[in-house]
């Protein structure tokens, strides 16, 4: 960090990211804790390309990544923490005092911390989804030692698609994690094409998703009495994480 004579100047990579949780948190973070050389902004760029650009701007410390950035942004970056290689996305960069680059991954924290009270009833996962946020669940569910099964629209070596999620899936994989953008304001009437009528008392929802705070993925589990999580702790915990990773 900088001393209090010079601005720290964090910011968001994404794109159609006026709904920002970060921009909010942080803003809120820096004023609650007196931290007044420090700023918080949305870069909301049109391609990963832009952020060529962004880095020449002064003062800048670390950014957040979110969607779709978070495995086009690797190839910019001149090296990778341990666990974002592994994941193979990135959603935290630091801006290290020499310039270069390092992305980290926090998104695996603030899922494991907020899954862990649940994860010794539900011992398998579908992931819904197989994008950038999908692979920190999908290595959390792995430090869990929770078996998962990815869920897509097109069938892969690694994933079925949401036609094969029979009575076998729906009553066997007991927590189902939404990591599409499905149901995000404002389009809040999309849910993931499940048959919702397999989901019982026994079920974990959780979504990734934070506005709403109960999208109709989450509604429909807890009319059929699923506890029911969404993604808003997950990104407290996530933004912490990062934090600290901006302050070594």
């Amino acid at each position: 960090m900088k001393s209090e004579g010079n601005r720290d100047r964090f910011g968001l990579l994404g794109k159609n990211i006026g709904y920002s949780f970060s921009q909010r948190y942080f803003t809120e973070k820096f004023n609650t804790e007196k931290l007044i050389h420090c700023s918080y902004e949305n870069f909301d760029i049109p391609s990963i390309s832009a952020l060529k650009n962004i880095l020449k701007q002064s003062h800048l410390s670390g950014l957040n990544v979110t969607i779709p950035y978070k495995q086009e942004v690797i190839p910019f970056l001149d090296r990778l923490s341990p666990t974002a290689k592994e994941i193979g996305a990135v959603n935290t960069i630091k801006i290290e005092k020499d310039g270069s680059l390092t992305g980290h991954n926090t998104d695996c924290v603030g899922f494991e911390k907020t899954v862990r009270p649940y994860h010794k009833e539900h011992r398998k996962a579908l992931v819904l989804g197989t994008g950038g946020a999908s692979k920190a669940i999908v290595y959390s569910l792995n430090s869990l030692n929770i078996k998962h099964q990815y869920v897509s629209r097109s069938k892969s070596n690694h994933s079925i698609t949401y036609k094969e999620l029979n009575k076998y899936f729906l009553s066997e994989y007991t927590m189902i994690i939404n990591c599409t953008p499905l149901g995000t304001y404002p389009k809040v009437d999309q849910m993931p094409d499940l048959d919702y009528n397999g989901i019982t008392a026994k079920h974990l929802l959780y979504d990734l998703i934070y506005n709403p705070g109960e999208t109709k993925f989450l509604s429909e589990g807890k009319k059929r009495g699923a506890t029911i999580v969404n993604g808003y702790q997950m990104l407290v915990e996530q933004a912490e994480a990062a934090w600290s990773i901006w302050l070594m």
